[in-house]
């Protein structure tokens, strides 16, 4: 699972280090009920979809990534049950990232979400790391900006329900 507010990075990420078919992105899943990734209205319907998704996934035994903002602790804790229910151990990709990073990085993308929007988004993240050790994840990772672009990622063992 990654957690992260807009442009920090999390789906850069998950594109250079993982393949396109275990990402499970809420975006993806907006756009495919939609047509828009951008699609607000339909957020509860894409969620819907992106943890069916990810259960199928999980249910025939392969690596799945949660491309998400995961700014609240109930939906972290969602797919940390998902995960369990599977036989997965969960781990969670914190992409600790200054606000002003965020704000850059955001203003350079071809969607743009808007300023004040992205600082709610902040405050959120900021809520988020001081309970994410309360969550239960099996495994937490802190990305920062120095780390972001150099982490090598090892997985170890993905079980094989097949």
């Amino acid at each position: 699972m990654l957690c992260g507010p807009a442009g920090c990075g999390k789906s850069t990420f998950a594109a250079r280090h993982f393949l396109p078919t275990q990402i499970v992105s809420s975006d993806d899943c907006r756009a495919r009920l939609s047509d828009d990734p951008t699609d607000q209205r339909v957020s509860e319907h894409a969620f819907e979809l992106m943890h069916f998704v990810i259960k199928k996934r999980l249910l025939i035994g392969r690596l799945t990534v949660a491309d998400a903002m995961h700014l609240e602790s109930e939906y972290r804790r969602r797919l940390i049950r998902i995960a369990r229910w599977y036989g997965f151990n969960a781990a969670l990709l914190v992409f600790d990232i200054s606000l002003e990073t965020c704000l850059a990085r955001n203003a350079a993308r071809s969607r743009v979400v808007p300023e004040e929007i992205l600082l709610r988004q902040y405050a959120m993240f900021e809520n988020a790391r001081r309970s994410i050790d309360r969550d239960g994840f099996d495994y937490t990772f802190v990305l920062d900006e120095a780390s972001q672009g150099s982490v090598k990622l090892e997985i170890r063992s993905v079980r094989d329900a097949f």
